[in-house]
């Protein structure tokens, strides 16, 4: 009992002797101060770009537009987007996806200017605030034509945003029995879209900035009885695409390169397919996941995001099996 009572006039003393608190003469402390005090956290970016201003006598509206512009450059097309093939319906869908995002220019290029035409028409009602310009190039296997379109664009203004679009199909069969056609379906679906992606992709890498997004397709994951012919043009692309990204990335290069693969898709090019039973997802559908996984900065798309598991399976099933399934 002794000892707990020395120990209480001890805390009394201790207490005591502490300097008395003066309302009077101290500052009231602001009501956040009182707070207890936390681990000093990140100021974002937006609030920094609002204290700058506000130091410097920028106005709120100023402040607005300014944070409005960074959420903007988040998800924007870009000041200027280049979609090779953009007569097909999935480059159409995403080209209208983009146009509502308020790119400044947009460079369309097909083979057929009155289809274009139609195409840019219709990109000018939807985005009135964009210059919609057409370039025709009649070959899109001539390895000079290509580079010397990119450079003219280039020279015009930097490409932010590109899609690589073109493709064609043709029967399995009459590729076979055609040499003539088997060559085209391996020119179109593979060299010409890899043509395009070296020329788009090393002015990107100059540049230090882009985003490039080539179609692919799920026929080129593995050889087919029923389409080697798309396939492999397809399965080019896709080791192109990948060489492309292995090769910025040791770079250091901020350029995004995407490898988009459809499966069957609704679209005018499919029409046969549709007509024999296959079953279809909606252009619209895939369009929508294209723009989300380019924005979301994915190397690979699926598209419908199923085709990764049924290709996953496919590419991983044993010869000895595979070769006596008639697919």
């Amino acid at each position: 009992m002794n000892t707990q009572a020395q120990e209480q006039e001890q805390a009394t003393d201790a207490a005591a002797q502490q300097p008395p608190t003066d309302a009077a003469t101290q500052q009231q402390p602001e009501a956040s101060d009182a707070a207890p005090q936390e681990a000093p956290k990140k100021t974002p970016e937006w609030q920094e770009e609002i204290n700058c201003m506000s130091c410097s006598g920028g106005g709120a509206g100023r402040v607005l537009r300014s944070i409005q512009a960074k959420q903007a450059a988040a998800r924007v097309a870009a000041n200027h987007l280049v979609i090779v093939g953009a007569t097909s319906a999935m480059a159409e869908h995403c080209a209208r996806n983009w146009a509502a995002r308020g790119p400044k220019r947009i460079t369309l290029i097909g083979r057929n200017a009155e289809r274009l035409e139609r195409v840019a028409a219709d990109l000018r009602v939807r985005a009135p605030q964009a210059a919609v310009e057409t370039r025709v190039l009649p070959d899109f296997c001539d390895a000079a034509a290509i580079d010397a379109l990119i450079e003219q664009l280039w020279n015009l203004g930097p490409v932010d945003w590109a899609l690589i679009a073109h493709g064609m199909l043709a029967e399995q069969g009459d590729c076979e029995r055609d040499l003539t056609l088997c060559r085209d379906m391996l020119m179109v679906n593979g060299v010409s879209p890899a043509l395009f992606a070296e020329a788009i992709g090393s002015r990107m890498q100059q540049m230090g900035r882009g985003k490039l997004a080539v179609i692919g397709s799920v026929a080129g994951d593995r050889g087919r009885k029923a389409n080697y012919s798309y396939g492999a043009g397809k399965g080019m692309v896709e080791r192109y695409v990948q060489g492309l990204q292995h090769r910025l990335a040791l770079a250091g290069s901020d350029v995004r390169v995407t490898l988009i693969k459809p499966g069957p898709t609704d679209t005018p090019m499919t029409a046969k397919l549709k007509a024999a039973g296959t079953r279809m997802a909606s252009v619209e559908s895939v369009a929508q996941t294209i723009i989300e996984g380019i924005d979301a900065g994915k190397a690979t798309i699926y598209a419908p995001w199923k085709w990764a598991l049924i290709m996953g399976v496919v590419r991983h099933i044993p010869a000895a099996i595979f070769h006596k399934l008639n697919i």
